[in-house]
């Protein structure tokens, strides 16, 4: 039977037996008046309408989408096969959101992957053995024997490596759970407010206990290049080059620019099931956290709605917000309005110009969104097979479950990618993070076939000055394609059908400003107290009742329902306040 044929008869059957489900709207009719309305759907702004109203407010989610998720969704794009089609791993979903929410009860499911990492390398076989490769997953005996092919003195390094950068990102624990200090607070309003202002220095007392004698180097980690920690460590380039791709994941920087270090530790700072560091994959794909969290939502009484298109929030005469306008004219009031939106299209494109201040708008405008990533969905008829780690008879290896990482051989691999983006070119060899999570999630592929994520770096926002074509996108996935096929020969031919999201349609499909995975880069001057500006570090805006919600609020993009939370606590807090 053809590929397209499997495929819709096996989509046929589990959708009838139930065992796939969609995004659907709340049956509950739009009310015209809400005491928070926020905008869009996706995680962070659903974590933050379920604790609004668990704080005694009436919410409803507003997502413009015909699926809710954001950049977390799952989407059937070829018949049968069901993609993470942004987002493709959780592990930043904060614990106590997923405890206090109960998402397990509410269907999150989540496959853990071990081992985590692969990276064959292109070389000849020695006396007809396959190409090396370098696994790491959870056992660091099994970790020193794999980083022993390329040096024993990486090797005996590696586990005291491990522990000080999970003692370092331990101690960040306190700062993503809390909003910024309130510097505000300190310096202006009632006694009320300065103390209350005081308590948000606890986080900070907290993080700096707990890195005691280490604080020197939590401040190089997070201000210095990545390949310097590393080359302060370790010596194979294979090792490096694979640690250093969480520095730049994500970001238009290089190993060797200083910030990098913090993007690593970012990535460390994850857990899934109570397992530290750990990444995994959502059964049924990203859309299944967003789906568990407004599911949770729901059983609060948060309104949800899809296809909910917002054109302007409402700022009423004496410059506060008043609610939203949906693009048919619908308008719909509230006492306050949260944006999950970036701040640059909740302040550029959504909020009256007249109402912010020409030295806010520039401010704003200045924020940078850079991306350097293009995303590649591929549905596949075959499983991938790896000259450096072949398995027989299509069956998937352990390494298959992994963060596959190709083009990583060596760090000057990356640094060559970077610096052509750089210069408005697709790279020529970019760096690639391969995952196939049909092969631990049967719910997301026909059987005998998969879906295949592929994550590349670098790839510039405009061409030479110019915009993408449908041309350069296929040229540029051909590229891509071209380097996977010599590490697992076979590939190009096992293609069903591939989704090629260069920046600008991460942009156009997601509302990710540029691009930008993180709702605005994780560099130094977008961190904490200046994320995304330092007037916004509080998730208050100029406009009295506009908040923002999103990943472009502290701590960041990824850090999943953490801006959600803290925003929905800095709503509270101040309309107790009134």
């Amino acid at each position: 039977m053809a590929p397209a044929a499997l495929a819709n008869r096996w989509w046929r059957a589990v959708t009838l037996a139930g065992t796939v489900t969609g995004s659907r709207s709340s049956h509950t009719a739009l009310k015209s008046n809400y005491d928070a309305l926020v905008i869009g759907g996706g995680h962070n702004g659903l974590v933050a309408a379920t604790y609004l109203q668990k704080g005694g407010l009436q919410a409803a989610v507003l997502e413009r989408r015909h699926v809710l998720g954001g950049a977390a969704v799952s989407e059937e794009i070829f018949p049968g096969f069901r993609f993470s089609r942004c987002s493709y791993l959780l592990s930043l979903l904060r614990p106590h959101i997923y405890r206090d929410l109960e998402l397990k009860k509410h269907g999150l499911k989540v496959y853990m992957r071990d081992p985590h990492a692969f990276t064959p390398m292109l070389e000849e076989g020695v006396r007809g053995a396959p190409p090396r490769s370098l696994t790491l997953g959870s056992d660091l005996a099994t970790n020193q024997m794999e980083i022993s092919k390329f040096s024993q003195k990486d090797a005996k390094a590696y586990p005291e490596f491990v522990a000080h950068l999970e003692r370092l990102a331990d101690a960040m624990n306190p700062l993503l759970d809390a909003p910024p200090v309130d510097i505000p607070g300190f310096t202006s309003g009632s006694l009320r407010r300065r103390v209350a202002a005081a308590k948000t220095l606890m986080p900070i007392f907290k993080c700096g206990l707990k890195l005691g004698k280490n604080l020197p180097d939590f401040y190089e980690i997070i201000t210095a290049p990545i390949m310097k920690i590393l080359t302060q460590w370790f010596d194979s380039e294979p090792l490096k080059a694979t640690l250093a791709t969480d520095g730049v994941i994500g970001a238009m920087t290089s190993p060797s620019n200083p910030g990098s270090g913090y993007v690593l530790l970012h990535h460390v700072m994850g857990e899934v099931e109570k397992e530290k560091g750990a990444w995994g994959y959502v059964e049924g794909g990203m859309g299944g956290v967003s789906q568990a969290i407004a599911s949770a939502a729901r059983s609060y009484g948060v309104d949800i709605f899809t296809e909910k298109d917002v054109s302007q929030i409402l700022v009423g005469s004496d410059g506060d917000a008043k609610g939203v306008v949906l693009k048919d004219g619908t308008e719909i009031h509230s006492k306050v309005v949260l944006s999950n939106a970036t701040p640059y299209i909740t302040f550029k494109n959504l909020t009256p110009q007249s109402a912010l201040s020409s030295e806010f708008i520039k401010a704003v405008d200045q924020i940078d969104y850079t991306s350097p990533v293009t995303k590649i969905n591929v549905a596949v008829d075959k499983l991938p097979n790896f000259l450096a780690s072949p398995t027989p008879g299509d069956k998937p290896g352990p390494h298959h479950q992994c963060s596959i990482h190709l083009n990583c051989e060596s760090v000057d691999v990356l640094e060559t990618a970077y610096k052509e983006a750089k210069n408005e070119r697709p790279s020529a060899r970019p760096m690639v993070e391969m995952t196939i999570p049909s092969v631990l999630d049967p719910t997301l592929a026909p059987p005998g076939c998969h879906v295949v994520s592929l994550f590349t770096q670098f790839t510039p926002y405009y061409i030479e000055g110019r915009e993408w074509t449908d041309q350069d996108r296929e040229a540029f996935a051909d590229t891509v394609f071209d380097w996977v096929e010599q590490y697992a020969p076979g590939f190009k031919k096992s293609v069903v059908g591939r989704d090629i999201l260069a920046p600008p349609d991460l942009e156009r499909i997601f509302g990710l400003t540029g691009g930008n995975i993180f709702h605005g880069s994780m560099s130094l001057d977008q961190l904490y107290l200046t994320r995304p500006l330092p007037s916004l570090a509080d998730y208050r805006s100029p406009i009295k009742g506009l908040y923002l919600c999103g990943s472009g609020c502290h701590p960041g993009g990824g850090v999943m329902g953490s801006p959600g939370w803290n925003a929905a606590l800095t709503v509270i807090a101040d309309l107790k306040r009134r």
